[in-house]
């Protein structure tokens, strides 16, 4: 089951760098006019102007440690954290503002998809995932089949005699 966390992986880090770009981009433009004068002048609204979209690219990003690093119920917390996050920037794509499509809306959008996607990812497969250093633990640890030809060779070694023995 390696492929879904790298799958997670690989979304939260695109969807990470999605919302930074979003939060960079012009989502909104007005036009305002100088009290007293005539004059017009066009302001720019960045994503990072209108919603949280930084703080919820480097909760994407704490996210990819957070899945790698984790296992079982505590990846699962993950990532339903996750899905939450990309339910948020989804609202804030929608709803921040007046109502006009923008690359930096889309983006955020497609990010906040991503996260979600991610998050979903973590909480359905979250226990059958590889868990980081699993392969290092400690050999009375294991838990699985023993094996009955490893046994007479460790008796072996011991000094035992395995054929003396009853079975």
């Amino acid at each position: 089951m390696r492929r879904p966390l790298w799958i997670a992986v690989g979304a939260l880090l695109v969807g990470a760098v999605g919302l930074w770009g979003a939060s960079r981009l012009t989502w909104v433009t007005e036009s305002r006019v100088r009290a007293g004068t005539d004059v017009a002048t066009t302001v720019g609204r960045t994503g990072a102007d209108v919603a949280p979209l930084g703080a919820i690219a480097v909760l994407a990003l704490a996210g990819v440690a957070a899945s790698v690093a984790t296992g079982g119920w505590a990846r699962r917390l993950v990532g339903v954290v996750l899905v939450a996050a990309g339910v948020a920037a989804i609202v804030a794509g929608v709803l921040s503002g007046p109502v006009s499509l923008s690359w930096g809306r889309l983006l955020a959008l497609l990010s906040g998809a991503l996260v979600m996607l991610a998050g979903g990812l973590l909480v359905w497969f979250g226990d059958r995932m590889p868990r980081l250093g699993a392969s290092y633990r400690a050999p009375g640890d294991r838990r699985g089949a023993r094996d009955p030809d490893g046994d007479l060779w460790r008796s072996l070694s011991q000094g035992d005699d395995p054929t003396t023995g009853e079975r």
